[in-house]
């Protein structure tokens, strides 16, 4: 469906160099497939799907789609606009219409509908993203989540043939990414065809029949994700997915600022979408520290979290000390229940520094 061979993309910086966002990029992809584009900031990602749909040519190289060449100058970019919607990270809704006219805009602008066929387009697709009830609203009034789900109504209300999705989760409250990944996979399921940049791994994973990895313009490795994220041929690829997200802290004194790493930890669970592990491991946190208070040594904690394995744990380093702070003699019993509550297993280890407690989340 989408054949891309030898795409480069060079832009010129205010000092007059060079840099190649895009570095000889080739690649197939059939009708039906749902591609997810990991990659660290900065990998091209988002340039390759606005290169796709022309937004932003390429400077050499050629995409055809169904066999036919899109940069050829008698190719109507309408009807590529029409084939490939593209839905961005910013909802960019306008603020003045409501909902359903957000929605039929474009049938009628664009495809030169009917008003009242276009409305009834987008009802139809504002009930396949479970928004028909929102019809009449205003996007100010809506979530995040829902002002996402309205932008992908518009997009399917054109009637495209593929999508490309720029990073759809990134603007949500986390609270709200559930739903969205909802729709795209009710997407996928129904055999539209997808191109997904996301830094979302588990989603990147469980989306996918193939899983693009870039890095620095290139296309590093194209596989497919059960390989691509257990036995990835690359070490370059290897060393993005196995990277663990922490959240680390040195305690030196008993003026440790304790408020500000309770703020830190919550935006830490935000950031990576474990609220639903916060409150556990605020309260291991503050348990553990008061079990360690009347200590003058000092003490490491670490929040550990892979978002591809959805692995979380707090590791908690008690240098200069022999003895478990969950078994010291008159400790505190209550907190100990506590914690161990909070946790699914307690792992302790004796190390030259001291007792290392390993809780899993």
């Amino acid at each position: 469906m989408i054949t891309a061979s030898h795409l480069t993309k060079i832009y010129t910086q205010p000092d007059g160099k060079q840099f190649a966002a895009l570095n000889d990029v080739s690649f197939h992809i059939g009708r039906s497939e749902v591609v997810s584009i990991i990659g660290p900031s900065g990998a091209g990602k988002s340039t390759l799907l606005r290169t796709l749909n022309l937004l932003d040519p390429p400077t050499s190289g050629q995409i055809l789609v169904d066999g036919q060449d899109t940069q050829a100058p008698d190719y109507p970019l309408h009807l590529l606009r029409k084939r490939m919607g593209m839905v961005f990270s910013q909802f960019n809704l306008f603020p003045r219409l409501s909902v359903l006219e957000n929605v039929a805009l474009a049938p009628c602008k664009v495809l030169g509908m009917p008003k009242q066929q276009a409305e009834e387009l987008a009802m139809e697709m504002l009930d396949k993203v479970s928004l028909g009830e929102k019809a009449q609203a205003m996007p100010s009034t809506l979530s995040s989540g829902q002002q996402q789900r309205t932008a992908i109504a518009r997009c399917l209300a054109m009637r495209p043939e593929i999508i490309l999705f720029d990073e759809p989760l990134s603007a949500l409250d986390p609270t709200m990414v559930g739903e969205v990944q909802s729709v795209i996979r009710n997407l996928a399921r129904e055999g539209m065809t997808m191109l997904i940049v996301t830094h979302n791994m588990k989603f990147a994973h469980d989306i996918a029949t193939r899983t693009f990895f870039l890095r620095g313009g290139e296309l590093v490795e194209d596989n497919t994700p059960v390989i691509l994220f257990n036995t990835p041929q690359h070490p370059e690829t290897l060393a993005f997915v196995q990277q663990i997200r922490q959240l680390a802290f040195d305690i030196e004194s008993r003026h440790f600022d304790f408020y500000d790493m309770m703020s830190q930890i919550r935006k830490f669970c935000i950031r990576y979408d474990i609220t639903e592990k916060m409150n556990n491991i605020l309260h291991i946190a503050e348990e553990m520290l008061l079990l360690m208070s009347d200590s003058r040594t000092p003490i490491h904690i670490a929040i550990n979290h892979s978002e591809l394995s959805t692995d979380t744990t707090v590791d908690i380093l008690h240098k200069g000390v022999t003895v478990s702070p969950l078994e010291r003699p008159g400790v505190d019993e209550l907190a100990v229940m506590i914690i161990r509550g909070m946790s699914h297993g307690i792992q302790t280890e004796t190390t030259d520094e001291g007792i290392r407690l390993t809780f899993a989340i």
